[in-house]
C-alpha cells in the first residue's frame, strides 16, 4: 500500500468543489465532514465500534484482523460497488478518512484492485480541517466592517450584496434570533465552522458581517474571528417601524412558509411552522413578563386563523409589539455599551450599503 497515491491537504480543492470520498464511519461524518464529501464508510458504527474495542484491548494487528473478518464477501463488495460507482460519476474524486491512514490506505487498495487508482489526501480530514480553521484565524487580521442595526433593517441582505461580505448566519443555518430557526436541521459546530472556512478561501481582502452574538443558534463564532469583530469599525442601518416590519414579517413568515411548505406539504408543513412560531413565542417569557406574553399570544392566534383565510398580513399585529417591545430595548441596551466613535457611518439601508462598497474599495 506504500506506492497508493498520497495528494497534500490544500483547501484549494474544496473552492474547486472537488468530489470527497469520506471513508470513516457514519457517526463521524455527522459530527463534521469535509465541504463536498459523500460518506461511503468502511465500516459501519458497529464494526467500527468493535475494532476500536479490539484495538485498545489487542493492540493493531489484532484490529486489523478483525476488521478483515467483519468487511468482507458480500459486505466487502458492496462497499466497493458504492465507491466504484461513486468513481464512476466523479472520477476526479478524493478518498479520505481521520488522518489518511489505514482505513482510507484500505480503501483505496480494494478501488484499485477494482480498476480504479484516486489519491487519498495527506493527514486525511484532520489536517483539512486544520486547514480551514487557520484560514479562519487568518480572517481575523483582515480588514473587517460590521454592519448593525435593529431587528428587521435587512442587515443580512445587505452583506449579500457585497461580494466581500460573509453570511454568518447562512453558515449556522440560522437567522441569529429567538425566531431565526431554519426548518431544516442545523450544521454541526464542525461544520459551520468549515463552511466559514470555505467561504473565507475566496475572500482573501477586506470583509463585511453582521453584528452578531457569539451564539448564532447553536453555532459559536471561533473566538480568534468573534474578537476581531469586537475590534472592527461599525456601521449602523437605520429605517422606519413600517420598513422593517415588512422585512420581519417576510422573513419570519413568508420565507419561514415557502422553505415548509417545500419541504412537508400544505398540512404538515402549517402544523410544523406554527408550533416553531409558538414555541419561540413561548421562550421569551422570562424577558416579556406573564401579561405581555400572554396579549402577543392571543395576537399570534388570531394571526394564525387569518393567515388560514388568506391574509397573512394579520401577522403584523404580534410582530410589530415583538420588535418594540422586545428586540428594540435589547438593541437599544447593547448600543449604549458602545462608543459612538466606534461607527464610521449612520444611515439607511442603500447609503449603508454604498459606504461599506466605499470603505471595501479602500
Amino acid at each position: 500500500m506504500s506506492e497508493l497515491p498520497l495528494i497534500d491537504p490544500d483547501p484549494g480543492l474544496l473552492s474547486e468543489g472537488r468530489r470527497l470520498i469520506d471513508v470513516r464511519a457514519p457517526v463521524e461524518f455527522i459530527q463534521g465532514a469535509l465541504p463536498g464529501a459523500v460518506n461511503l464508510p468502511l465500516m459501519d458504527n458497529e464494526e467500527r465500534r468493535l475494532v476500536g474495542i479490539e484495538y485498545k484491548q489487542r493492540g493493531q494487528a489484532a484490529a486489523i484482523a478483525l476488521g478483515e473478518r467483519l468487511v468482507r464477501g458480500e459486505v466487502k463488495a458492496a462497499r466497493v460497488a458504492a465507491w466504484k460507482a461513486e468513481l464512476e460519476r466523479h472520477p476526479d474524486a478524493i478518498v479520505y478518512c481521520f488522518r489518511g491512514g489505514l482505513r482510507s490506505q484500505i480503501a483505496q487498495q480494494w478501488i484499485r484492485e477494482a480498476g480504479i487508482t484516486r489519491p487519498r489526501i495527506r493527514g486525511g480530514w484532520k489536517a483539512m480541517r486544520q486547514a480551514l480553521c487557520a484560514r479562519i484565524d487568518a480572517a481575523a487580521e483582515q480588514p473587517l466592517l460590521v454592519v448593525g442595526g435593529l431587528t428587521g433593517c435587512a442587515k443580512t441582505d445587505l452583506v449579500l450584496a457585497l461580494d466581500n461580505g460573509l453570511d454568518l448566519e447562512g453558515c449556522a443555518r440560522h437567522k441569529g434570533s429567538a425566531f431565526g430557526r431554519h426548518p431544516l436541521q442545523a450544521p454541526s459546530q464542525i461544520d459551520f465552522e468549515h463552511a466559514m472556512g470555505l467561504r473565507l478561501l475566496a475572500l482573501p481582502g477586506p470583509l463585511v458581517v453582521e453584528d452578531e452574538s457569539r451564539h448564532i443558534g447553536g453555532s459559536n463564532l471561533p473566538q480568534a474571528f468573534w474578537e476581531g469583530m469586537q475590534r472592527a469599525p461599525r456601521i449602523r442601518v437605520e429605517m422606519s417601524l413600517d420598513w422593517r416590519l415588512a422585512q420581519i414579517h417576510r422573513d419570519y413568515i413568508e420565507e419561514l412558509w415557502t422553505v415548509y411548505h417545500r419541504q412537508f406539504g400544505e398540512w404538515l408543513g402549517w402544523a410544523l411552522m406554527r408550533k416553531q412560531l409558538e414555541e419561540s413565542l413561548a421562550k421569551l417569557h422570562k424577558r416579556l413578563g406573564s401579561a405581555r406574553l400572554a396579549r402577543l399570544q392571543r395576537l399570534q392566534e388570531l394571526a394564525f386563523r387569518e393567515h388560514v383565510r388568506g391574509n397573512s398580513q394579520a401577522h403584523e399585529a404580534w410582530l410589530a409589539p415583538l420588535l418594540t417591545e422586545y428586540y428594540d430595548p435589547m438593541y437599544r441596551h447593547q448600543l449604549e455599551k458602545r462608543d459612538p466613535g466606534d461607527f464610521l457611518h449612520v444611515g439607511d439601508w442603500e447609503s449603508c450599503l454604498a459606504f461599506a462598497r466605499e470603505w471595501s474599495a479602500q
